[in-house]
């Protein structure tokens, strides 16, 4: 998964649902350099008496917003949806430089 343009990741899910090894592979994609270097990540952990849904959120460097709910989808098509935009952001930066 290309991570590089991310500038916030908000992460919501209940560790014990179906959601939570999606949400967690996700969060382990993330390199700990870019952690360290401006990204913005917020996660939280929802109980059974929750009524919040669960949510992957992600900021880009272009300020395009992109969020998804976890349930029911494999960790595979979460990356894919989000290097979309990714692949947009690196051929617009190739083209400029």
């Amino acid at each position: 998964m290309i991570t590089k343009y991310f500038t916030k990741v908000v992460v919501r899910f209940n560790p014990l649902g179906k959601e939570a090894k999606t949400a967690r592979l996700f969060l382990s994609s993330i390199p700990p350099t870019q952690r360290l270097s401006g990204l913005s990540l917020k996660n939280e952990l929802l109980n059974g008496a929750s009524t919040a849904s669960p949510l992957v959120k992600v900021t880009f460097k272009d300020k395009t917003e992109l969020e998804l709910n976890p349930t029911g989808i494999t960790f595979q098509e979460v990356g894919n949806f989000f290097d979309r935009h990714s692949r947009k952001l690196r051929l617009k930066e190739t083209i400029e430089a």
